[in-house]
Order: C-alpha cells, then sequence, then structure tokens
C-alpha cells in the first residue's frame, strides 16, 4: 500500500476548505435550513471558533474567508448576512494572534461601505470602523481594552470597568442548574487572577505588534518568572504605550511597533539568549469575564447589585452593616428630602435693588469679624431631624467616593457676592453593567418593575445614571419538570410565556439561531459532564511509579459534548492541549506548548536504567494522525514520547478522561478533564517558605533557611547496597 504524508498546501486547503464549509453552514440556517441535528442548532457558530482556538494560527484564513462573504452578502443583497458575519468576523479579529494590514483594510473598507446603507447596517459599521482604525494603527488595543475592562484591571489610561450579571427566575431553573451555574461562575472567577490577566495583555499585544519576530515562548518564561509587582508595572508601560498612540490623531504604526520592540527587549533583557528557532504565531487565551449569578428574590435586588458594582471596594463596610444601609437608603433619603419641607419659613420683604453697587458697604465685607451672638444667631438650626450618619446615607458620599480618573469634585460655595462657581466637569461613564436575564415573560414584567423603580430613584437623586451604562440580555428559559414552576401549571402555554422571545427572533434572526434554539438547551447543562467536571474542585494526590490516562468510553461524545459533529477530520481520540518544560543542553528549562489528538497516554517516574534521573517522567501519548492513501483517507497511532519534570494537559473539547495511578484500581478517576503533574515537594519545605515569604519581597529565590531545606519529597527505601531515595 502506497502512503503519503499530505503536504503544507493540501493542509492549508483542507482547512480552508473545512471552515468554509463551517461559515457556510453558518448562513444556512440563517436561511431558515436547520441542521439535520436539532440539538447541534445554536451552537454552529461557537463550534467554529473552538476550531480556530485549537490551532490560532488559522484566524487569519477564517478572517479572510468572512470578508469574501460579507463582499458577497453585499453584492447579492443577502443584508440577513452582513451583522451575523460581521460580528464573527471581530470576534475572530480580536483574538486573533497577528493579523496584516491589509486583511484589516479590508474589512476597514467594508465597514465604511456600510454607511450608506439604513440602521442598523450604518451604525454597526461607523461603530466597528472606528475600532478598527485604531486597531491598524494600535495592533492589539482591542483584546487589550477587552480584558482591561471585563476583569476590572487597574489602568489609569483605560479605567473603564465591565460586569456580567445573570439573574434567574428561581421558578423556572431546578436547583442542579443553579447549582451549576454557581459553581460555574465562581470556579471561572477564581481561576483567573489578576496576574495571569495581565500576562495575557502583554503578550498578546506585543506579538500583535511585532508578528512572528515575537518570540512568545521565551516571553512568557521570563513573565512567569518574574515578581507580581514587576508584572504589573510592564503591564502598565504596555498600557500606557497602547493608549497613547490611540490617543494621537496622526498615529505611526512603525513608532508603536518600536515602542513595543522596546518594551519587549527590556522584558527579555536579563534572560540569557537562546539558540532555539521561533515557533511563529501562538494564541493568547482570552479571559472569561467577571460574571456573578443571582436568583431573583427580591424586588430591588437589581438596584442594590448596581450600587455595590458602582461603589469602590476601599469604601466597603462589614456585609451586614452595607446591606442595613442598602435597605434604609430610601427611607433615609424621603427623610432628608423632607427636612427642608418641615422647616419654618419666613416671609421678607425684599429693598434691595440687585444691584452689587447698591448694596450697604457692611454687605462688602462678609469676612469681618462677628460677635459671638452674631455667630451663633448665624448657626442655629430649627426643626432639624437628628439620625446616625451612615455610608449610604447621601448621594454626596457616594459621588465623592466615586471621583475618578473622569470626575472633578463638587464645586465649593462661593461666599463672596459676584463670583461665580466654579462649573463642574461632566461624569464620565465609566462603568457597564450587562444584565442577562434567565427566564420566560414573566422575568421581563419583573425587569420592567424594577427598571421603572431604579429611573424614579434616579428622578429624585441621580446617582448611577451618569456613571453606568446599563445593557439588558435576555435568554429565553422554559420550566422543566422538577422546577416549581413545573409543580404548579398554569392554564398558559410554554410558548404563550415566551412571547418577547419569540418577537425578537422573528426581528433578528441572529437572536433567533443563537439564542432562541438554546432555551432547552440551558435546562439541561447540569446533567453534561463537562459542565459540572470543569467546575469541581482539583482533586491531589501522589502517585509514585505510573500515571496512566484513556479516553472514557462509558459517555459518547454526542451526551457529552452534543455541540461537536464528529467528522473524518478528527478520527478517534480527544483533543488535548500539553504544556511542559523541556530541558535542552544547557540545562535551561523550556516551555513548550503543542496540540494534539490521542487515545491515551501514561507517565512513568522509573527510568530504564540507573543512570537516568528518577525526578524526570518519561511521558508517552498516543497520538492520532492522519494519513492519506490511495484509498483514501485512514488514522493510524504513533507514540509521541517526551521527557519532562512538570506537565500540564487539558481536553480542549471538554470530554473527560480516566486517570489511574500506580496500576491500582482502587486508585481511579473518572470525568478528568484536565491534569497538572510536578515533583512531589516536602511539606516541612513549604511551611517555611510560606514563612520566610511573609517576610521577604523574594518569590522566586529561596532564602534562609529554606536555602538548606530539602526541596522535594523523597521516599526512602532500605537495600542491601544502602538506602535509595
Amino acid at each position: 500500500m502506497l502512503c503519503c504524508n499530505p503536504g503544507p498546501a493540501m493542509e492549508s486547503a483542507e482547512v480552508e476548505s473545512d471552515i468554509l464549509r463551517r461559515v457556510r453552514t453558518l448562513l444556512r440556517e440563517l436561511d431558515g435550513h436547520h441542521p439535520a441535528c436539532q440539538r447541534d442548532r445554536g451552537m454552529l457558530r461557537w463550534t467554529l471558533h473552538k476550531k480556530i482556538d485549537q490551532n490560532p494560527s488559522n484566524s487569519p484564513i477564517l478572517v479572510r474567508i468572512l470578508v469574501k462573504e460579507l463582499e458577497r452578502a453585499e453584492r447579492g443583497d443577502y443584508r440577513h448576512y452582513i451583522i451575523p458575519l460581521l460580528h464573527t468576523l471581530m470576534y475572530a479579529l480580536i483574538k486573533a494572534p497577528c493579523i496584516s494590514d491589509e486583511l484589516c483594510s479590508r474589512v476597514y473598507d467594508f465597514c465604511k461601505k456600510l454607511l450608506t446603507l439604513p440602521k442598523p447596517f450604518c451604525t454597526i459599521g461607523l461603530d466597528y470602523a472606528a475600532r478598527l482604525k485604531m486597531e491598524r494603527t494600535t495592533p492589539g488595543m482591542l483584546y487589550q481594552r477587552m480584558v482591561i475592562s471585563e476583569q476590572s484591571l487597574r489602568s489609569d489610561p483605560y479605567p473603564y470597568q465591565e460586569k456580567i450579571f445573570i439573574f434567574a427566575d428561581p421558578e423556572l431553573l431546578s436547583e442542579a442548574i443553579c447549582k451549576a451555574l454557581l459553581t460555574d461562575t465562581e470556579a471561572a472567577r477564581v481561576s483567573q487572577s489578576p496576574r495571569a490577566c495581565m500576562c495575557y495583555v502583554i503578550t498578546h499585544t506585543v506579538q500583535a505588534a511585532l508578528g512572528e519576530g515575537c518570540d512568545l515562548s521565551a516571553l512568557r518564561t521570563r513573565l512567569q518568572g518574574m515578581p507580581s509587582s514587576e508584572v504589573e508595572h510592564w503591564f502598565q508601560e504596555v498600557v500606557m504605550a497602547v493608549e497613547c498612540t490611540g490617543s494621537q490623531v496622526a498615529a505611526d504604526r512603525g513608532q508603536h511597533v518600536e515602542r513595543l520592540q522596546s518594551i519587549y527587549s527590556a522584558i527579555l533583557s536579563s534572560s540569557p539568549p537562546g539558540d532555539a528557532p521561533l515557533e511563529g504565531l501562538q494564541g493568547t487565551p482570552l479571559p472569561n469575564p467577571n460574571i456573578s449569578f443571582h436568583l431573583w428574590t427580591e424586588d430591588d435586588q437589581l438596584w442594590k447589585e448596581l450600587v455595590l458594582f458602582i461603589r469602590p471596594l476601599s469604601q466597603s463596610c462589614e456585609p451586614d452593616r452595607l446591606s442595613q444601609d442598602l435597605d434604609n437608603f430610601e427611607i433615609q433619603d424621603i427623610i432628608s428630602d423632607c427636612e427642608c419641607c418641615e422647616q419654618t419659613r419666613f416671609s421678607v420683604l425684599s429693598t434691595d435693588s440687585g444691584i452689587e453697587r447698591d448694596l450697604p458697604p457692611s454687605a462688602e465685607e462678609p469676612f469681618a469679624p462677628c460677635s459671638a451672638d452674631t455667630e451663633q444667631s448665624r448657626l442655629h438650626r430649627k426643626g432639624g431631624i437628628k439620625k446616625k450618619p451612615s455610608p449610604l446615607e447621601s448621594v454626596a458620599f457616594l459621588q465623592t467616593g466615586c471621583n475618578g480618573p473622569g470626575t472633578k469634585p463638587a464645586a465649593k460655595v462661593q461666599r463672596r457676592v459676584g463670583i461665580p462657581t466654579e462649573p463642574t466637569a461632566p461624569l464620565l461613564r465609566l462603568h457597564t453593567a450587562r444584565i442577562v436575564l434567565l427566564g420566560d415573560d414573566r422575568i421581563l414584567g419583573r425587569l420592567a418593575q424594577a427598571y421603572h423603580s431604579l429611573r424614579k430613584r434616579e428622578t429624585r437623586r441621580v446617582f448611577l445614571t451618569p456613571r453606568l451604562n446599563l445593557q439588558f440580555y435576555y435568554v429565553p428559559v422554559t420550566g422543566q419538570p422538577g422546577t416549581p414552576a413545573a409543580a404548579n401549571p398554569s392554564a398558559t402555554s410554554p410558548e404563550e410565556l415566551c412571547e418577547v422571545a419569540a418577537y425578537l427572533g422573528r426581528a433578528d434572526p441572529w437572536y433567533e439561531s443563537n439564542i432562541n434554539t438554546l432555551c432547552h438547551m440551558i435546562p439541561k447543562l447540569a446533567t453534561m459532564v463537562f459542565f459540572s467536571s470543569s467546575a469541581q474542585e482539583p482533586a491531589e494526590d501522589v502517585f509514585l511509579t505510573e500515571l496512566c490516562a484513556q479516553v472514557q468510553d462509558s459517555i459518547s461524545s454526542r451526551e457529552v459534548n452534543p455541540t461537536k459533529k464528529k467528522t473524518t477530520l478528527d478520527g478517534p481520540g480527544i483533543d488535548l492541549t500539553v504544556t511542559y518544560r523541556k530541558v535542552v543542553v544547557s540545562d535551561r528549562a523550556k516551555e513548550v506548548s503543542l496540540s494534539l489528538r490521542s487515545t491515551g497516554l501514561s507517565m512513568k517516574a522509573i527510568p530504564a536504567n540507573t543512570a537516568e534521573d528518577l525526578a524526570c517522567l518519561n511521558v508517552n501519548i498516543t497520538e492520532v494522525v492522519r494519513i492519506n492513501n490511495l484509498s483514501g483517507r485512514s488514522f493510524s497511532t504513533v507514540a509521541n514520547k517526551l521527557k519532562t519534570c512538570n506537565i500540564k494537559i487539558r481536553s480542549t473539547e471538554q470530554r473527560p478522561f480516566t486517570l489511574c495511578l500506580d496500576k491500582d484500581s482502587r486508585r481511579t478517576y473518572r470525568s478528568v478533564v484536565s491534569l497538572e503533574v510536578s515533583p512531589c515537594l516536602e511539606p516541612s519545605y513549604c511551611l517555611q517558605k510560606s514563612r520566610t515569604m511573609k517576610f521577604s519581597l523574594q518569590e522566586a529565590e529561596d532564602v534562609g533557611l529554606v536555602k538548606y531545606m530539602p526541596k522535594s519529597l523523597l521516599l526512602p527505601i532500605n537495600t542491601f547496597a544502602g538506602v535509595i531515595q
């Protein structure tokens, strides 16, 4: 049998053909031609992005295909294709490692063409054209701003913050799905540290500017070895460079690249030069946004969460006190307003002309010394109501606490006649709250009631409106068995309870294919292994000789991930992302990342001969490779061997695998989606290390007594030749 491996040109053509097929399928769904499997509806766009995430170097191929489809839709007057394709393109462009200026220019020119069309095409085209103009001059700016705002990273040049609030109807969601959503959002929040997000911004922005001239592996390794304060310093330098270039009227891309090149060189200046060749463009993860999950049980719950979002953390008090202050804020507001109304009013006949020169001489000296009686009469207050001060007692306190980079303190009262007061600068809306509602038309009714109440508060005392961008999103959910709504059925059918969603679907085909089709999927999320397992607490264990991992075959790929279509391009096994530290000849550790398809792997700690290092793992990954032959396409497996001390493996499809430690069936872990293996540390070393770090600024180096303590936990076994560690 004659076999041959596909060349780079053939591989690229296959990838482009596969991406084009996925895009065309997405467009056919907009025309009402649904896929054969109804469970795939609404997930086509996300599977497309997931495909690109597995190989970020294919991002320019996707952008190029989407531009061609946009131009074809504009020529053929398929306007309902334009907005979905444009949203998909912009998301791919933001996540792409590096996009050429020629490709950005084509997208920019198309967005300018949309300005001649009616709304909403001209509005969206203008917004995206402005963003693309900045991205062409300062590559990586859109990604940087998205991460800074969604993660609320401290940055004076770009002080914007965003947060997603999910409000769910407890009558429609079962206890299992509520726990799953709460656990998943909390796990996503805990797993993303500000330090990691800052590193993402640095690496993506530098690579977007320098392209293939950026050694991303060396940059990541250098950032990982830095103290957090130094990482924050370089993060601020990168943000300042990007925002300064973006704010210039006639910004020069060449000067921007020079600035990023100097920062890149400065970061790597303390690292020894490496001889390894550059690995090309690599993707940078886009962190999950800041999400909080709430069951809507109180009428004023929305207003309270928005106030807590605006209020700086530095002025937060105890939770119980803060909750009480929020509850009493409205009452205190009314009392405060009534104080002025309850005062005794005196009618005084005015005899002055209103002209400053006609005032008596005493009026020209308002700051002259006065007697004690006069001063006491001036300070006398009548009919006031004394109340206990509170952090949320007045909006003045809240406004003072929210004076950020875009605000000015309120003008002081000028006592001198004829001196005008200093005008206050308008407040900038530095906060964006995206409210996502899970439920049917009834939760929208509660939203209308809450929004009306919020507007009434703002009419009396403006606080949220000038500081907050408020955006509402609606994801319809139908009642399921086991929920309170199912226990008390009404005469109204589920279709009648989702009239708003049906209307939105008729007005927007993209909403129909991406949102309405998911209303039956959300209640099933709690039963999917990949949803619950990825949010579980990580388990920690120790193995001595061997770790084996196999694809879990008790659950089919369709049950675990209904969005995954198994095609001939995939083959057996699951897609894995492997990150490990490779030891080169110069004894310097180099971090290597690779993506492959595998049916299983094993890690052995016992070397084949005594000359090898016991601390090094021998990893054997069974990799699935595709071959082309005369009879068609087939698959085979090869052994991918590597040596390392630290390794991380993750299933990119969220399909689980099974782990077995030391060949002991009693030590088996099922439904595993990721694992991390590193040398076992001596507990006494860890304890002393934590104590030392409290009093030392050195984070990477061992100082004091720690330097002389054993770092690894060794298992001493007695033999006739002595003790072997």
